[in-house]
């Protein structure tokens, strides 16, 4: 009988590799944050300007445009995307991009909710991307930049051309901070401070070009907006929404969590660093994975991998012989033996997700936990592997 493998001696010092909310940055703590606004109106004086900054410090880590439109708004990426779908679309044919969980929500909306009557859709299985050579940009177009669920992202703007006509809708959440996106391509960009910055959730990130302030200023959409959603009055847009005056009431202390992280991402060299760290915990996963043939990253192109939720699939031949309940019950079963063991937290494919792995390497992960975290991994597989074999 084989004996049950030995488990390794270090373990990592954060274990927290949740793809969102993500990991706090490295030495965070709560008595980091500033309470001065705690309990007063987001109106006042200091709730603006903290808003205000918190919008300031955005465009300067992200390096947005001066002349884009930054707002923070309710409900999380969701948020923030529905406002753009419910608002800009309808007014010209539509585009749908989708290759995991969350696009293909964005393609439900617009053709179940918004029954767009001019709408294309263009789909890949989990770990491939559509053919982007078929997308019209004459058109709107709604995609997401990374796919959280997946793994797999648009290697750049390439893609776009600069003289499109029609609006690029993007759904960046799981890629600002830690990947290059090019404003310029980019009508409509969203995300929510709870993924790679590890901010607390509630919120979105709204980030208008001035094509699609035009667009909200010119089009009047044939249905009815709530009110959350609502960025234009008297056919002109809601500057304060811009400018700290947000539609609902925010959590202050939300609003410091993201201002001490951007803070950090400042500290340590912005945009660049944020971009080199997650690269840098992307090789730790990729050369592990290279060095076990029980394991392969789902993004079959390493072009199109995520460097910030690391999905993997187990391909050893005795586990893929497994039908799929028990794959997924494989996969369950090492992440349950790591949470136990303290070497790691919240690891388990997306729901939607084949099963496998997923694991958050952005910027605010230290190398050094996923290095320790590697081996740990390497004793999951074998200790489910002696259990299977046991079980045969």
């Amino acid at each position: 009988m084989t004996a049950d493998p030995a488990k390794p001696d270090v373990r990592p010092a954060n274990i927290r590799f949740s793809s969102g909310p993500c990991a706090k940055r490295p030495g965070w703590s709560a008595g980091a944050l500033d309470t001065g606004a705690l309990g007063r109106s987001h109106r006042s004086k200091i709730g603006k300007g903290k808003l205000k900054q918190a919008i300031d410090l955005t465009r300067q880590v992200l390096g947005v445009p001066e002349d884009y439109r930054i707002g923070i708004v309710p409900a999380s990426d969701t948020g923030a995307v529905e406002m753009a779908m419910w608002s800009m679309l309808g007014a010209r044919g539509v585009d749908l991009l989708a290759w995991e969980s969350f696009g293909a929500g964005w393609v439900t909306d617009a053709l179940k909710q918004l029954k767009l009557d001019d709408a294309r859709v263009f789909q890949a299985p989990y770990g491939e991307l559509p053919d982007l050579a078929q997308v019209d940009f004459d058109r709107d177009v709604v995609f997401t930049w990374n796919g959280t669920t997946s793994g797999v992202r648009v290697p750049d703007a390439g893609f776009i051309p600069a003289d499109r006509q029609g609006l690029t809708i993007c759904d960046a959440t799981s890629a600002a901070f830690a990947q290059r996106l090019d404003f310029s391509k980019l009508d409509v960009t969203t995300f929510s401070w709870q993924k790679v910055l590890g901010g607390e959730g509630g919120h979105g990130v709204l980030i208008l070009s001035p094509r699609a302030v035009e667009r909200l200023e010119s089009y009047t959409p044939p249905r009815p907006l709530p009110k959350i959603f609502r960025l234009t009055k008297g056919g002109k847009l809601i500057e304060g929404i811009f400018e700290g005056a947000t539609i609902n009431t925010p959590s202050m202390l939300c609003v410091e969590d993201y201002l001490d992280a951007l803070g950090w991402a400042r500290s340590i060299g912005g945009l660049e660093v944020l971009i080199a760290r997650a690269d840098a915990n992307l090789a730790v996963i990729e050369d592990f994975v290279e060095g076990n043939d029980w394991l392969e990253n789902l993004a079959a192109d390493p072009a199109t991998r995520s460097n910030t939720s690391v999905c993997l699939k187990i391909v050893d031949p005795d586990v893929t012989a497994l039908d799929g309940e028990g794959q997924a019950a494989f996969a369950k079963g090492m992440v349950s033996l790591l949470e136990a063991e303290g070497a790691a937290l919240d690891i388990g494919a997306y729901r939607d997700a084949p099963p496998g792995l997923r694991i958050w390497a952005g910027g605010t992960v230290e190398k050094s936990d996923l290095e320790a975290l590697m081996p740990w991994l390497a004793w999951a597989f074998a200790a489910q592997k002696s259990s299977l074999k046991k079980a045969a």
